[in-house]
């Protein structure tokens, strides 16, 4: 079966993993910076914890972040436990992202952040979020920080300039499903010398070394990524995912969506292993956006969907982290597909704002596109080490679904 996403491993992890010198987290952060044009790169154990940190940094509690309704809950999660508010705001069914109008209706007096999430690799407009802003802070007196949710953007293109630098910081995850990984991990980069020297002192003390124990069980994780994401074994590996509770409980530890809750490892810093893997992934990046793109452009030229099908915008500037289409029935377009040997994906398969642990940050306003986007998006194999033969089949089978 091919799997719906699938990091692009190869020999140079494999031996990061058995070398990994004390200083491969620095030595990371200062080649992430490089690679990106930025002055400062802050490594984490997760993208919510860089998030969260940042708040603690910079004194922000008991203040509203405004943030979207459809996209990750960690995002949330990170407002909620560093003691501040959500303010959701919904997405355009145009791009997936948050509705500019709604947007700014969203800033009040109270709002000391917001978080521009580029969904799906699709950027937003940065220049008309900032004067959104800009205006804003005229209005309330006081500043309100911008935070670019890279984490599946990365260098997403806005009016011919990267949303890594047009905020005051940007965040990404660098999990296994992100367009590079350090197996887990997280990154904070800013260009604010300020936030930075901030952010890193709070950072040394609150945040716990990784230990020897650490390290091993982040060695083997990745270690049994290669075979699992193996075409030949994915059947199995999606059967106990989808049909038995073993693989189900394990993703459940780290991303459970009906409690407010961060992974229990959430304060523990980045490990040298996971500093060593990012390095050797950092050099392929160029060659991964290329590969992304490459596949997205086939798929707007060669799939022919039925009608009630839409697909995504071809948007200049997008790295495609995702390649989603909505589609009326969700789980019989899933299930045909896997029928077929191609599993397809549901990435945010909920609206923020209505899961239970949201409903009192949702109150009595409704977000129906995000609600809506949340049951009827799929989305299609596009990771890098797709072979010309995997996108041929991918292609014809979701070409030949009928529901």
């Amino acid at each position: 079966m091919i799997p719906r996403l699938k990091p692009w491993l190869s020999k140079e992890e494999f031996a990061a993993l058995f070398h990994a010198p004390r200083d491969a987290v620095g030595r990371f952060e200062a080649e992430f910076a490089r690679t990106f044009g930025v002055k400062h790169a802050l490594a984490f154990s997760y993208g919510r914890s860089a998030l969260w940190a940042f708040f603690q940094a910079m004194g922000i509690e008991h203040e509203e972040i405004a943030q979207p309704a459809y996209t990750c809950s960690v995002v949330a999660h990170a407002s909620v436990l560093s003691g501040n508010t959500p303010v959701f705001v919904d997405c355009s069914l145009a791009d997936y992202n948050m509705d500019y109008g709604l947007f700014e209706q969203a800033i009040t007096a109270r709002t000391r952040a917001v978080i521009p999430t580029h969904v799906f690799g699709y950027p937003m407009d940065t220049a008309r979020v900032n004067a959104i802003v800009r205006k804003a802070e005229k209005r309330f007196g006081q500043r309100i920080y911008v935070i670019q949710d890279c984490a599946h953007s990365f260098e997403a293109d806005s009016n011919g300039t990267s949303v890594i630098r047009e905020g005051d910081g940007a965040l990404f995850g660098l999990g296994i499903s992100k367009q590079i990984t350090s197996i887990f991990g997280g990154m904070f980069t800013t260009d604010d010398d300020e936030i930075a020297a901030r952010l890193r002192a709070w950072r040394e003390s609150h945040f716990q070394a990784a230990d020897w124990l650490h390290n091993l069980k982040r060695l083997l994780y990745l270690l049994a990524v290669y075979p699992a994401f193996n075409e030949t074994l994915y059947g199995l590996v999606y059967w106990l995912q989808e049909d038995t509770p073993l693989l189900n409980r394990l993703t459940k530890a780290y991303h459970l969506d009906e409690k407010i809750h961060f992974p229990p490892d959430f304060a523990i810093g980045m490990s040298a292993v996971e500093g060593s893997v990012g390095l050797a992934q950092l050099p392929k990046y160029a060659r991964i956006q290329a590969a992304r793109r490459a596949i997205a452009a086939r798929y707007f030229n060669e799939l022919r969907l039925p009608d009630a099908w839409v697909m995504p915008p071809q948007v200049p500037g997008a790295t495609y982290s995702h390649f989603v289409i909505r589609v009326p029935d969700r789980r019989a377009a899933l299930r045909a597909a896997a029928r077929q040997g191609v599993q397809l994906g549901q990435l945010i398969e909920y609206s923020v704002p209505h899961l239970p642990p949201y409903a009192p940050y949702k109150g009595e306003r409704e977000f129906p596109n995000s609600l809506y986007c949340s049951e009827h998006t799929i989305n299609l194999p596009i990771h890098p080490g797709l072979s010309e033969r995997q996108v041929d089949k991918i292609i014809r089978v979701v070409n030949q679904l009928k529901v």
